[in-house]
């Protein structure tokens, strides 16, 4: 397999494609020309508009500006703005799926994030010897975070678990690079 064929992979499994924005797009122009051609067909066939013939439709936005007050444009031109302007973030930034690809060798593998947060959650278990159920790992685009809540009486070093958790994400040549945060919390001792 060529590079820019592994490159096409890797960006295909972990970026979402856009179908769902641009089908709402395009739907919404759909009913908006559906609605044109009912009311242009109507007003041919000489019976009564839905809301407004095409010729009251075009003598109103033709009139707008001296019938409606400056404010009521500025209204619309803010709200037309920002819908146009969520459409193009839309169109533009890439939808992230929660998959990270890792280097394995000369082959790249796409990984689920929720893959990685387990088996770092194991390995530190294991390297630690606190329960694999007194550790919780979340993993985003660019970060991991691991808290660990270890119970009463049991000493926990964190430089020693900050460590183990740096050396394993390093392992896994993760990318894009993530920075790792550990939290250790320790159970509420207070009785209720």
């Amino acid at each position: 397999m060529t590079d820019t064929v592994l490159r096409t992979v890797v960006r295909r499994e972990t970026h979402s494609p856009r179908t769902v924005a641009m089908l709402v797009v395009v739907v919404l122009l759909l009913l908006v020309l559906a609605y044109a051609a009912v009311e242009i067909i109507l007003d041919l066939a000489g019976a009564q508009p839905l809301l407004a013939s095409p010729g009251e439709a075009l003598n109103a936005v033709v009139a707008a500006p001296t019938a409606l007050m400056p404010a009521a444009f500025i209204g619309g031109g803010v709200v037309l703005a920002i819908v146009g302007l969520i459409v193009l973030v839309l169109a533009l930034k890439p939808g992230r799926l929660s998959r990270h690809e890792m280097s394995w060798g000369e082959r790249a593998v796409v990984v689920d994030n929720g893959v990685v947060a387990s088996a770092l959650a194991q390995h530190l278990s294991n390297e630690s010897g606190i329960a694999r159920d007194d550790i919780v790992v979340g993993v985003a685009h660019r970060s991991v975070d691991v808290t660990v809540r270890p119970p009463v009486g049991i000493p926990v070093d964190e430089a020693q678990l900050r460590r183990i958790v740096d050396e394993e994400v390093t392992s896994y040549k993760l990318s894009p690079a993530v920075r790792t945060h550990l939290r250790v919390q320790r159970p509420d001792t207070k009785e209720s």
